[in-house]
């Protein structure tokens, strides 16, 4: 038997049942993006917004991220111009004043030479936030070029960086420094950030690798190879902007531990030498008085763990804005 005729008027208005959603999802279907709907405004479709947008929008939005970078901010204008916050000089003495308290002017007292604490702690961030930047650039990229062509070509190359990470990951860090910096008598930062860098690219280069191998995989960079693109277009174009992302949350995080690194040397006498100003020095200097002057000690070690965990919390807001996995 023929089945009954149903007008369109009549699916239209619904009395059609299934066949009505069958030609609504068809005329979904074949409307361009943008389109209209029958009877209704015109669809903007705006542009897809890449990773790093979105990264960036999650960042802005997280308040962990907008503390610790406005934090780090503050700590890298007075590490350029201390002087915005202390007119005194952090080498002048009176030894009168040894160990003493706060007095006004000088709210975070004295310490054993009669030197203003406040003034050391603030010309101290100078020393740190370079070790720990310079450190963490030299690591970044010398750890992002080995890596990242070891594991674009592979081979024997590979084979070979791999065994170098593990005879540098096997090296203990405090050990090392004790070593190699007890033989240098230079008081500039050099010598610790060359030391920071020698042992901080290991880890970088293998998040490099794994990066670089996971994304030359990818169907974008097989049909880029297809067209003839070379080794060194596909390195720029394809590959290192798809895979930079965690080498970025690995420096940033590095960077805080590095900085902490730095003031433990230091604190053992073979980092950063006086006359260098050092929250590291500064802390040895005070740890006998504990008891007795224990401002000396408080403040810059304060100091320097607002200032790690600051750079530990921004390392963790980025990655959490860079992870897809956790969208």
């Amino acid at each position: 038997m023929p089945e009954p005729y149903v007008p369109k008027e009549a699916i239209s208005h619904g009395d059609g049942g299934s066949a009505a959603l069958a030609i609504g999802e068809a005329e979904s279907l074949e409307r361009r993006p943008g389109a209209a709907p029958p009877g209704g405004p015109p669809v903007s479709v705006g542009k897809p917004r890449s990773l790093w947008s979105d990264a960036w929008h999650d960042l802005c939005r997280n308040p962990v991220f907008v503390i610790s970078a406005l934090v780090i901010l503050f700590l890298v204008v007075i590490a350029i111009w201390p002087q915005l916050i202390a007119t005194g000089n952090p080498y002048r003495a009176d030894l009168a004043k040894a160990q003493q308290g706060s007095q006004p002017g000088h709210p975070f007292g004295f310490d054993t030479q009669g030197r203003d604490v406040y003034t050391r702690v603030v010309y101290g961030a100078r020393a740190s936030i370079t070790v720990g930047v310079c450190a963490t650039t030299g690591a970044a990229l010398l750890g992002s070029l080995l890596g990242g062509l070891a594991g674009f070509f592979g081979g024997w190359g590979d084979t070979l960086l791999s065994r170098l990470a593990d005879i540098f990951f096997g090296i203990p860090v405090i050990l090392g420094g004790l070593v190699f910096l007890s033989m240098v008598t230079s008081t500039t930062v050099w010598p610790v950030v060359g030391f920071i860098v020698l042992l901080g690219w290991p880890q970088v280069s293998r998040i490099a690798r794994g990066s670089v191998v996971t994304a030359k995989q990818n169907d974008y960079v097989q049909a880029a190879r297809a067209l003839g693109a070379g080794n060194g277009r596909l390195l720029l174009r394809h590959i290192a902007p798809n895979a930079v992302a965690p080498v970025i949350v690995v420096a940033t995080i590095a960077l805080g531990t590095f900085i902490a690194l730095e003031a433990t040397l230091s604190y053992l006498g073979a980092g950063l030498k006086p006359p260098t100003v050092s929250w590291g020095i500064d802390i040895s200097t005070a740890s006998p008085y504990i008891r007795s002057a224990p401002h000396m000690l408080l403040w810059p070690a304060g100091a320097l763990s607002i200032t790690v965990l600051a750079f530990i919390l921004l390392g963790d807001a980025v990655r959490d804005a860079l992870d897809p996995k956790l969208r």
